[in-house]
């Protein structure tokens, strides 16, 4: 093939989902001329699997991304059908948003931001080759043989690097939703040295509304009051769709296990390591033997199809199977389908070989952000996605990258996870995996992260000067309910009684009331006469960092302790195998992943307590006998 020149670039951005949409537009906002590559310009941040987004742990990163100035937050704002903030019966640590969206119109949206953006350049090509000199990105080829030469490049390839598609025994070369695979990529980043390794994941039928029973299904209402994902949406106002809730059935399951036999997940067809918290019917039935039930939930996938996601119900049995188990489910007894559930098998990289940048640690300028990385979802890939256009754009500054640890953000918890653990699945965000979740809350997200998305470039005067009279506003409000005391009166106890509380003997701050569980700061109104008209941001998060006041000063002891280990670096030229005593998996785990600190040190799969103490005595010694080095010269 004759190659020819297709022009040059500050940034190549390959693949065009969740990943290289947020990765794209952060590095082309940063303003670096940025060329972004899709395989079809239909699937730009297009949604293959659950027409959604934000869930547990996941509606944190959304937030965060929001919060750095990032697109997706707005993206779902504008073109949600239904909102439910989940986790509310439990404290606010866990309380994460999740919304139901018109996937076509988030698609479109997404797209049109694209390309209406300075600096950015969308085009539909398939990426094929890397330039590589001196370890160094300079450029990208495409199938046509067009080469764009870059300073730096962000691979966000998703599932579609050598994508191949099961159901039952059909099987063929696909990217997600029929679309092509990405053929070549793969091989050119083996001869590059990066090691690849097969993933899968899956996804349920689509089924058609008309052929659907609701009157046999539990309805599931969203929120009365919608709350936004994007700190800059102030108000949500629309009518919203409803979901459905029903359930597998015995027999369901019969038909399950009587086909086992021809799933490609049992066959050995499939080699490619599926997700264990978002599993296929067939893994759940064998999984959960004693289980008589499954939870499947109808998610219609917008305002202007009769396509309905049938959340729960994700297979790669043979169609036929598919077809006969989900009329066993109530109010799909007559069901047909629109598309077909599958599995589907891609090549993703080992991300133990990214600094936490997301830049390799073999190639100068190439970042990875996405399901490359061995990660699954929308919002997971998103959040890479910003971090390493982010990144990407201060290095060819040459500024610091930012780097955020598990202290300050969601998005640090995931990325020292993947760094630091050589992925055996695809990684998901759960709120159990952030030790430091009540800092971390969807709530306070901008207070943690936008100074940083405004330092960048990210966030504009306007919105930053806005975020800061918000935080002056929450302290103020908290030192006013603080000073506020309520009475003993007989008119305050009788409100306390109504409010389901014990009356007070003496006067108490409000501020100690409102740690009271039966109180918060919307009902303890009558208690506070001259209270100012706040917004209900401002208010919600006075009440939180007022009632979990204990809790937050604990966790931020913690985080004190955590960042003294952070603090302690590891020289990045070390030579692990002449530290004596440190056993033979430590050496090698350490010598691939290069820690920076013995905080991350004590983080990495098969580096043991006592390995970590074997390497403080070492570099204490070192330190140690450079002192004396110097002290004599």
């Amino acid at each position: 093939m004759k190659k020819y020149s297709g022009g040059s670039f500050d940034t190549v951005v390959i693949g065009a989902g969740h990943a290289g949409c947020e990765a794209a537009l952060a590095t082309a906002r940063m303003g670096k001329e940025t060329l972004l590559l899709t395989i079809n310009l239909d699937s730009v941040a297009m949604m293959p699997c659950n027409p959604a987004i934000g869930g547990t742990g996941k509606g944190h990163l959304v937030r965060e991304i929001d919060a750095l100035g990032g697109e997706m937050g707005k993206n779902i704002d504008a073109t949600m059908i239904q909102c439910r903030m989940l986790n509310t019966a439990k404290g606010p640590a866990v309380h994460s948003l999740r919304a139901q969206a018109d996937k076509k119109a988030y698609q479109f949206r997404m797209k049109e931001v694209i390309e209406n953006q300075d600096h950015l350049v969308l085009k539909q090509q398939e990426a094929t080759k890397l330039f590589i000199e001196d370890q160094k990105i300079t450029g990208v080829q495409v199938v046509t043989g067009a080469v764009y030469q870059c300073r730096s490049c962000i691979i966000c390839t998703g599932t579609y690097l050598k994508g191949r598609v099961f159901i039952g025994d059909v099987q063929y070369d696909s990217g997600p939703n029929g679309l092509f695979p990405a053929r070549y990529l793969s091989d050119s980043l083996k001869e590059n040295g990066i090691k690849l390794q097969r993933f899968k994941t899956g996804t349920p039928a689509r089924v058609d509304e008309k052929t659907v029973d609701y009157t046999k299904m539990q309805i599931q209402e969203g929120d009365e009051e919608i709350t936004p994902f994007s700190f800059e949406t102030e108000h949500l106002d629309i009518d919203q769709v409803p979901c459905y809730l029903t359930y597998t059935n015995t027999e369901t399951h019969k038909i399950i296990n009587e086909n086992l036999d021809r799933s490609p997940l049992v066959t050995g067809d499939v080699v490619g390591i599926g997700p264990r918290y978002c599993p296929s019917i067939e893994t759940k039935v064998m999984r959960f033997k004693d289980k008589e039930r499954h939870q499947i939930f109808m998610e219609p996938e917008g305002l202007y199809t009769r396509e309905v996601y049938v959340q729960g119900m994700s297979s790669c049995l043979p169609e036929e199977v598919q077809i006969n188990l989900y009329r066993t489910v109530a109010g799909m007894e007559n069901v047909e389908f629109m598309r077909t559930a599958y599995a589907i098998e891609y090549d993703c990289i080992h991300p133990t070989s990214l600094k936490a940048t997301l830049e390799s640690k073999q190639i100068e300028g190439l970042f990875f952000a996405g399901q490359i990385n061995g990660t699954s979802g929308y919002e997971e890939a998103g959040a890479q996605g910003i971090l390493a256009g982010i990144n990407a754009g201060l290095k060819l500054d040459e500024k610091e990258p930012v780097i955020l640890d598990r202290s300050q953000a969601y998005i640090g918890v995931l990325v020292d996870d993947i760094i630091n653990e050589d992925a055996s699945e695809p990684y998901r965000m759960m709120t159990s995996r952030a030790e430091y979740r009540l800092l971390l809350r969807q709530d306070n997200a901008d207070l943690r992260l936008t100074p940083i998305g405004h330092q960048v470039g990210l966030i504009s005067e306007k919105r930053y000067e806005q975020f800061l009279r918000k935080k002056e506003k929450i302290a103020e409000e908290m030192e006013r309910v603080r000073r506020v005391i309520v009475g003993a009166t007989d008119r305050n106890n009788q409100t306390l009684i109504n409010l389901g509380t014990t009356p007070i003997q003496s006067g108490v701050s409000l501020a100690q009331l409102l740690k009271r569980p039966q109180l918060s700061y919307e009902n303890t109104a009558p208690l506070d006469t001259n209270r100012p008209d706040y917004s209900k941001h401002i208010c919600d998060e006075v009440e939180i960092q007022l009632k979990y006041e204990g809790y937050i000063k604990k966790q931020n002891a913690q985080v004190k302790q955590f960042k003294k280990m952070e603090s302690k670096r590891i020289p990045e030229n070390i030579d692990y195998q002449l530290i004596e005593g440190l056993r033979l998996e430590a050496v090698e785990k350490l010598s691939e992943v290069r820690p920076m600190s013995i905080g991350q040190a004590s983080r990495i799969s098969g580096v043991s307590p006592a390995d970590i103490t074997v390497i403080h005595v070492y570099l204490e010694n070192r330190k140690k006998e450079n002192a004396n080095r110097d002290a004599e010269k």
